[in-house]
């Protein structure tokens, strides 16, 4: 019989999840290592460690490049068939619309309100973004 309730670790990750009971939790992978900050208020820190082991946060999605990968700033072109001017509008190559904007499209402020929202801790970009949505810009 299996157990009840708890914390079920997967495997990091699982491989793709099987149908009915053959499933299994695919949401495993790296976390961040808990770390216990001193200084805060009696009992505040330990709490922090603690939530940290009991839910831990998801480490860097993103691979880091290593210096094989790194080419020198000197080093010959490995795109050949590529115009320097791709990417811009002027000259040969596609323009920014490869890039996947229009050209000559400047964000709104309302656009600029939201991308700011992610990083402004004191939540004035995220008011604004809001204030502004509501109003129908």
């Amino acid at each position: 019989m299996t157990p009840q309730g708890g914390m079920r670790t997967p495997n990091n990750p699982a491989p793709v999840s099987g149908p009915g009971s053959l499933s299994q939790r695919t949401d495993g992978g790296p976390t961040q290592a808990a770390t216990y900050i001193p200084g805060m208020p009696q009992g505040q820190g330990q709490q922090t460690y603690d939530n940290q082991v009991a839910a831990p946060m998801a480490g860097n999605p993103f691979t880091q490049n290593t210096l094989e990968d790194l080419q020198p700033l000197l080093a010959p072109t490995s795109r050949k068939d590529e115009s320097v001017t791709s990417g811009i509008d002027i000259g040969d190559g596609p323009g920014s619309i490869a890039l996947g904007k229009l050209p000559n499209q400047e964000p709104t402020i309302k656009e600029i309100a939201r991308s700011l929202a992610q990083y402004d801790v004191s939540g004035d970009s995220e008011m604004l973004f809001r204030t502004l949505d509501d109003a129908g810009y």
